[in-house]
């Protein structure tokens, strides 16, 4: 049985660690599965537990609000106190969370025991990427390797749907998430024999001002969006000044601190900047294309949900068939060119879809593909950058960022949607029988919506694209 430390011993290939990365890989297969295959059960978990639709909408977002709001300060906490060692603690907090659904009563508590999910994902994911990326020395094997990683995760995200159905079934909903438990239990094993503890680790002084700030500040991120796609009112304006100031506030932190949590120096580098913008890029895309047409297929054109759900399947089928593809193309293309060529496939797909989605499935397919082939080389090019320009004993905190950044801007891209929506549809846009100028309106929110990510994505990919240069 092989066991690698990390400052001794790099495996020549991925099956030389196969352990760790079975280990690692079911720490993404957690993350993708958890809340896809729970998405299934909101009805019944509210018919079960009498919630209203606000507290059912808290099911999902107090994992998604805690998991994104915590992930810089516990991939600082990893980089100090060993990544190893945080991981099988947040795993092991993850099968304890996951057990206590047994006992739920109330969706209060089912709303208690998500966020304490969240926590054991923001103490896990991070960890992950890092070891991943640590556990070799190629460029070559570390692409490889989050290609396989990413590919198991989003395989849990495509069978989370019908897995939770039939599961629902012959089983209660408590089921779905005592899948977890053999889940956190493997990547445990899996990666306490396959990697040793760190040795490498940051020693500066805890900023716990700075820890503070940056939690706040990305809580209130990816509250706000939700916020402004229920309706825009004035609290939404509120959190989103506040937002601001908290956000400008971590800023003067990072700056002048002595330790501060993040170093904005680090940040500068070129390789970490633009691999973070790249990942931005996507995860605006992914969310805003998602949410548009999901939409579009189940209201405006009378899709079954069933049959909106085959409607997606060019993307899925791409997200888990195409990595063998990706490394093929990495390997011909380089880093560089591979990330912004990639990168550059979103937009197009963003394009695609915002000018002709509205006359057909067809180019609707075209831009489902176009994005998913762009996630698939960003996510395994763009987050090995980001780690190559860190320090070694700052690579949790780097790949916290990562993660950090796609999941705000997935939280812009279905404000930005939703926002374009609400302010020209007229009427309940749930609502069937909709007449002819709500269907123009529809569609022309479609557009405009779209076009908007285009712009947005577009300059993310622009940018990181100049940035990238100046780290040759």
């Amino acid at each position: 049985m092989a066991t690698y430390n990390l400052a001794l011993r790099s495996p020549g290939s991925l099956r030389e660690a196969w352990i760790a990365l079975a280990g690692l890989s079911a720490v993404f297969l957690f993350e993708m599965l958890d809340n896809s295959i729970l998405t299934v059960a909101l009805p019944t978990i509210g018919r079960d537990l009498h919630a209203s639709t606000t507290a059912l909408q808290w099911v999902s977002n107090s994992y998604a609000v805690v998991f994104g709001g915590l992930m810089l300060v516990f991939g600082a906490v990893a980089d100090r106190f060993g990544r190893r060692r945080v991981m099988l603690a947040g795993l092991a907090l993850l099968g304890l969370a996951s057990l206590a659904t047994l006992f739920v009563t109330s969706v209060g508590g089912l709303i208690a025991v998500r966020s304490v999910m969240g926590i054991a994902a923001a103490m896990t994911t991070p960890g992950s990427i890092a070891l991943a990326f640590r556990l070799f020395q190629s460029d070559d094997l570390r692409v490889r390797a989050m290609t396989l990683i990413s590919t198991v995760g989003l395989v849990g995200l495509a069978v989370g749907p019908p897995l939770g159905g039939f599961l629902l079934a012959v089983a209660p909903w408590q089921a779905l998430l005592l899948i977890n438990v053999p889940i956190a239990a493997l990547a445990f094993a899996g990666i306490g024999k396959g990697i040793q503890a760190d040795t490498d680790l940051h020693r500066g002084p805890a900023d716990y001002l700075g820890g503070v700030l940056g939690t706040v500040t990305i809580v209130l991120a990816l509250v706000v969006p939700t916020l402004f796609v229920e309706g825009g009112t004035w609290q939404a304006w509120v959190v989103a000044a506040l937002t601001v100031v908290s956000g400008v506030l971590f800023v003067v932190r990072a700056r002048t601190a002595s330790y501060p949590l993040l170093d904005l120096k680090l940040v500068a580098h070129p390789l970490v900047s633009s691999g973070l913008a790249y990942k931005a890029a996507t995860g605006l895309a992914a969310a805003g294309l998602t949410y548009l047409v999901t939409l579009q297929l189940q209201l405006d054109w009378g899709w079954s949900p069933a049959l909106a759900a085959a409607g997606m399947l060019p993307q899925v089928a791409v997200l888990i068939a195409a990595g063998p593809l990706v490394n093929r193309f990495v390997r011909w293309a380089g880093l560089d060119r591979a990330v912004w060529l990639g990168a550059l496939s979103v937009v197009a797909g963003l394009a695609v879809y915002a000018l002709l989605g509205r006359l057909g499935y067809t180019p609707v397919a075209v831009a489902l593909v176009l994005v998913a082939i762009g996630i698939r080389v960003v996510g395994a090019v763009a987050g090995v950058n980001v780690l190559k320009g860190l320090p070694e004993n700052r690579t949790s905190i780097g790949a916290a960022l990562v993660d950090t950044a796609s999941q705000v801007t997935s939280a812009a891209g279905v404000a930005v949607s939703g926002t374009v929506l609400a302010a020209l549809f007229a009427g309940g846009i749930a609502q069937p029988d909709w007449s002819s100028g709500q269907t123009a309106q529809f569609e022309r929110a479609v557009t405009i919506g779209g076009l908007a990510l285009t712009a947005m994505a577009g300059a993310l990919v622009g940018w990181a694209f100049l940035r990238a240069r100046r780290a040759h």
